[in-house]
């Protein structure tokens, strides 16, 4: 079930929440226990379907070594996933209308689309799709989380390419992408747009003909923000960025899998930092404090 993995899980609905203006409430758990129980779905669901292939490369997994039985890794899969959804339809209909093409978006992964082109980018959905699900929780709307869902479901799309060669190796061309793509993607979330004009124009005239435009002054709630959010992002590049770089150095199984768990690890200073940015910053600090909570357990159980 891979435990270190699920401290990346609560930070999608609760960015999510951030997302809309709102703070996290009742329906935001439910939000994430139903996240929860079709992350661990679809852990599960994983391991039935690819029970022939990790039993050439992978044989200490589970169900090869023979510790679990596949029908026991399928019905708790199907366990999981209903409950998933028992759940979101308890956070109202708009939350079961994520959660529906959520679950089918893992089910799709892993028993047919993973070993495809698509396989990534369906991954890719199914995180925006979970961080969509905490905003229709939370509100009953999701239309304004979806920035932070694409941000969010590019980085999981760039983890999961590199992760397709992990067991092998490969060619350094993915780890490369992936750190470009880090290094864009905390750019734009980091990045400080210019502050709303409320009520009136900028002032034209001589003084704007001398001066420019006068545009509101930040103020120190402002600067606070913008801090949090360029911390919150340079750990998010510095969890990832080194593992990748070594990757593409040397793309072999064991650094290409250092990688892969550093990827899904840096999912969560990811999501602090969409938090940070939408003035979530109690939220953004709750979701930071679970990253040395994942990255304990890490030593202990394998992310991938």
């Amino acid at each position: 079930m891979r435990l270190p993995a699920l401290f990346s899980v609560p930070g999608d609905a609760l960015a999510g929440a951030a997302a809309t203006g709102s703070a996290p409430g009742s329906r935001t758990l439910l939000a994430i226990g139903s996240s929860l129980c079709l992350y661990e779905a679809g852990m599960a669901l994983n391991d039935w379907a690819d029970r022939d292939i990790d039993a050439v490369e992978r044989p200490h997994r589970p169900l090869p070594s023979g510790r679990v039985r596949p029908a026991a890794a399928l019905t708790a899969a199907c366990a999981l996933t209903g409950a998933g959804l028992a759940l979101a339809a308890s956070a109202g209909r708009p939350a079961l209308a994520v959660a529906a093409p959520l679950a089918a978006t893992v089910w799709a992964y892993d028993l047919g689309l993973k070993h495809t082109a698509a396989g990534p980018v369906a991954m890719g959905a199914a995180r925006g799709l979970d961080l969509l699900l905490g905003a229709a929780a939370t509100t009953g709307h999701a239309r304004a989380a979806l920035p932070s869902a694409a941000l969010l479901g590019t980085h999981t799309l760039a983890v999961t390419t590199v992760s397709r060669q992990e067991a092998r190796g490969g060619s350094p061309l993915a780890p490369l992408a992936a750190l470009a793509t880090t290094a864009l993607l905390t750019r734009q979330v980091t990045r400080r747009s210019a502050p709303p004009m409320r009520g009136r124009r900028p002032e034209t005239g001589t003084a704007h003909r001398l001066t420019g435009p006068r545009w509101p002054a930040l103020h120190p709630g402002q600067d606070s923000v913008a801090l949090l959010t360029t911390a919150l992002g340079a750990a998010y590049a510095a969890t990832a960025g080194r593992p990748y770089f070594h990757a593409a150095l040397n793309p072999s199984p064991p650094l290409t899998q250092r990688a892969v768990g550093a990827g899904i690890r840096a999912t969560i200073p990811l999501q602090a930092t969409l938090a940070a940015r939408s003035r979530g910053t109690a939220t953004s600090l709750l979701i930071a404090a679970l990253a040395p909570l994942g990255a304990r357990f890490a030593k202990k159980v394998s992310v991938t």
